[in-house]
């Protein structure tokens, strides 16, 4: 394996002046030159930082990849979140010395200009430096910080170039996951920059960016099961299916049916990949019809099942220690040296002193005609009282005519009774909450804080309205910033993946704040010039310039940020006198 694997930096400093680094949109190149001009610039913008503590958060991914190669040659060590929210940034501030990049203003992020820089010289990287602190994905409960060395990361690399690099070639990396956690950063970033592979800056939220894309040149892609179930099949996906080298899954095993309808659709069964950001990655696989569902090891991972609780041990050179790590999964190797997953023994819960598996819960509702999805939970204890779960369900069609036709007791009942075979009423879930689909993150993945959230949520009261701030005001014009909560009810269902502001709410609100700055006509009578350019998405400030003419008794408005403008159109009223 070349050096390159394990050093980023190198590998980087290493490629010729017009090495194609990335793509934009549009399918603009960016080259190693401009590339090295980008590390340049956050080098910087970073070496006169104190502290060596920096939080990191870009949504673009080769600027992400300039700043954090930046990072490194500076000697800072590299926090990553999944998202830029208030409550998520004040807890990053208790252990990081700065933040840089997209970060809301007041944690007053680092930027790098984007005047031009003398090229940068890269230096070899110390393999024990602690490049990362990545967070655990909350899925089975509180996100905790997880620090990496180079050598960690660099190991991961190698041993995905030594399994896969063959069958990949040239091929330009696609994703619809995000680089803020350890399986995109690697997949997305590390790993191409190493291997000298394209990367496409974008983050493909939608299957219609996907089916565009996988449509024009050999490509790879990065996604997870959240994003590969919900693969439409009214879609082409022909010229995908010929250029699609590989499609990589991570983050929660793929059903059987949902993996090879992906391979139906996009000429390629998902390689699915098992570990999680604590160990690294561990094994891979591919299904197979007829096969059992076993996993293989990937490169330099020893593996033993521990011989009192049945759990799952490894040892790589992708962990911290170089020791036997005990995990929560509980497995079975089979002859040829694969490993079977069993499910999580942190998924055993007591109820009154009774073993209960979540697991089987689950499965035994996923067996039945009624359910497509579902999760069930533990809630949090409460002194003097029984310990409960709480179910929550995404039912299939037949599922929701039933719901529809039959009141919710009834349906609850009567899955209930699918899980009287299993577990004893006294651990049979007290609440069921009904979802259109399942709540998930920026990598795919459904939380357990999510998931609690909605336990006592009462969906009249999220909030309806951005928050807003004055930005101009003139005696005809007025311009505020309007930053979109990400619990607006609104966000229902537009869209599952990449929640995205309605266009019909982005009208209804130009109409609310002009009615409280200027005096309108009290009746609506059309709307002209309606543009909707790029969307607007959770938690990013965009402005809203509202324009009245007095005369014409119209209203302007567009909404507008750096990222360019977002939608606009011309709103006619008239008084209702007028209107009889």
């Amino acid at each position: 394996m070349s050096e390159f694997f394990s050093d980023p930096c190198l590998a980087v400093a290493s490629r010729p002046a017009d090495t194609v680094i990335g793509l934009r949109a549009g399918s603009v190149a960016l080259s190693h030159s401009a590339f090295m001009q980008r590390i340049g610039a956050w080098s910087h913008a970073f070496q006169h930082l104190p502290g060596r503590q920096l939080a990191l958060y870009l949504n673009n991914s080769l600027e992400f990849a300039a700043a954090l190669l930046a990072a490194w040659q500076c000697g800072k060590t590299v926090w990553l979140n999944a998202d830029t929210l208030s409550s998520s940034c004040m807890a990053m501030a208790k252990s990081v010395d700065a933040f840089a990049g997209d970060f809301p203003a007041e944690f007053q992020p680092v930027q790098a200009s984007t005047a031009s820089v003398q090229i940068p010289v890269l230096t070899r990287m110390d393999p024990d430096f602690p490049g990362l602190v990545v967070h655990t994905s909350g899925s089975t409960g509180q996100a905790q910080a997880v620090p990496k060395k180079i050598s960690q990361l660099t190991s991961e690399v190698a041993s995905l170039e030594e399994v896969f690099g063959a069958r990949l070639g040239n091929a330009v990396v696609l994703a619809t996951v995000s680089h803020q956690h350890i399986y995109g950063l690697l997949f997305r970033i590390l790993w191409p920059l190493a291997a000298g592979r394209a990367i496409h800056t974008d983050s493909l939220s939608f299957p219609e960016q996907l089916q565009q894309l996988a449509g024009q040149a050999d490509c790879v892609l990065i996604a997870s099961p959240a994003h590969l179930k919900r693969l439409p099949e009214h879609l082409d996906w022909q010229a995908a299916r010929q250029h699609l080298r590989a499609v990589f899954s991570s983050g929660g095993p793929l059903t059987a049916e949902i993996a090879f309808s992906v391979g139906k659709l996009l000429g390629q069964v998902p390689l699915e990949v098992y570990g999680s950001s604590e160990t690294g990655g561990i094994a891979w696989r591919q299904r197979k019809p007829g096969n059992i569902d076993t996993w293989q090891a990937l490169p330099r991972v020893a593996w033993r099942i521990h011989q009192d609780d049945g759990l799952l041990e490894v040892r790589s050179p992708h962990l911290m220690q170089d020791a036997w790590l005990r995990l929560t999964d509980r497995g079975q190797m089979t002859e040829d040296g694969h490993l079977l997953l069993l499910g999580r023994s942190d998924r055993i819960v007591k109820i009154e002193e009774k073993r209960i598996s979540l697991d089987a819960m689950e499965q035994a509702l996923l067996n039945s005609e009624l359910v497509s999805e579902v999760r069930i939970l533990v809630d949090e204890e409460v002194a003097g009282q029984r310990q409960k779960l709480t179910a929550f369900v995404v039912p299939t069609a037949q599922g929701h005519t039933l719901l529809a036709t039959a009141d919710k007791h009834a349906f609850n009942q009567r899955l209930r009774t699918l899980l009287s075979g299993v577990v004893d009423a006294i651990a049979l879930p007290r609440r069921w909450r009904y979802l259109d689909q399942m709540p998930v993150n920026a990598q795919g993945k459904t939380t357990h804080a999510q998931l609690l959230a909605l336990i006592n949520e009462n969906q009249d009261q999220r909030p309806r309205l951005p928050v807003v701030q004055m930005h101009e005001q003139e005696a005809t014009r007025v311009v505020l910033e309007l930053t979109v909560p990400a619990s607006l009810f609104y966000f229902d269902g537009h869209f599952p993946i990449a929640p995205v502001l309605p266009g019909v709410v982005q009208v209804d609100w130009a109409i609310l704040y002009a009615r409280q700055y200027f005096d309108l006509p009290a009746i609506f009578i059309s709307i002209h010039a309606l543009k909707f350019q790029q969307v607007i998405r959770a938690e990013t400030p965009v402005m809203l310039e509202m324009i009245h003419d007095l005369h014409k008794g119209s209203l302007q408005f567009r909404y507008f940020s750096d990222a360019g403008q977002h939608a606009s159109g011309r709103i006619l009223f008239t008084n209702e006198k007028t209107a009889c």
